[in-house]
């Protein structure tokens, strides 16, 4: 987009965003409604659920912190495509957590056990795509967010880290409490008001 504005820029972008973050919420929701229409068939595992809150709240959570991309007085091609690439990560992690069917698996529990690697191995990918999209909106914007942002994105990694070789529901359910709180305390302190 040689000739437009940087606002006509990020307009456009806003609406790819919206389509890929649309479809993470969307997966998330039909997964959480399959349990309701099929309680006999599809039991929820417990890890799964504190997952998919997890992710609903990232998914919106990404969704608010990008309108601060509306300030970005030019775009390239690498920044746009980083964006949406950055969207995408969360839309798999999501049809990692809900697949269509089940297939050979005898439940979700079984399913996720299977593709844990995967689930966490994407988790990391979207903490670091976190800190290239912070980096992208200048180095003020990380100078804003302070080594607070940095010491929490070094836990969150730990945490998704550990949780791939963690042996035990325990753990792994601890460590999921541990994500939502870090992130539901960083949103109640950085980003209370869209500023």
């Amino acid at each position: 987009m040689e000739h437009a504005t940087a606002h006509e820029q990020f307009a456009h972008l806003r609406v790819l965003i919206g389509v890929v973050t649309g479809l993470s919420l969307t997966r998330l929701l039909n997964g959480l409604a399959r349990f309701v229409q099929h309680p006999a068939n599809e039991r929820p595992d417990p890890l799964q659920l504190a997952w998919t809150a997890f992710l609903l709240l990232c998914v919106l959570h990404y969704w608010w912190f990008e309108f601060s991309l509306r300030s970005m007085e030019r775009w390239s091609f690498f920044a746009y495509v980083f964006v949406i690439g950055y969207a995408a990560l969360f839309y798999f992690a999501c049809v990692v957590l809900y697949p269509d069917r089940l297939g050979e698996f005898d439940s979700m529990t079984d399913y996720f056990e299977s593709r844990q690697k995967w689930f966490y191995g994407l988790l990391v990918a979207v903490i670091i795509a976190d800190v290239g999209d912070s980096a992208l909106k200048g180095p003020q914007r990380l100078q804003n967010l302070g080594p607070a942002y940095f010491l929490r994105q070094g836990v969150m990694i730990l945490l998704a880290l550990t949780a791939i070789g963690a042996q035990g529901r325990r753990l792994r359910l601890a460590i999921v409490a541990a994500a939502l709180g870090i992130e539901i305390g960083w949103i109640a302190w950085r980003y209370a008001w869209l500023a």
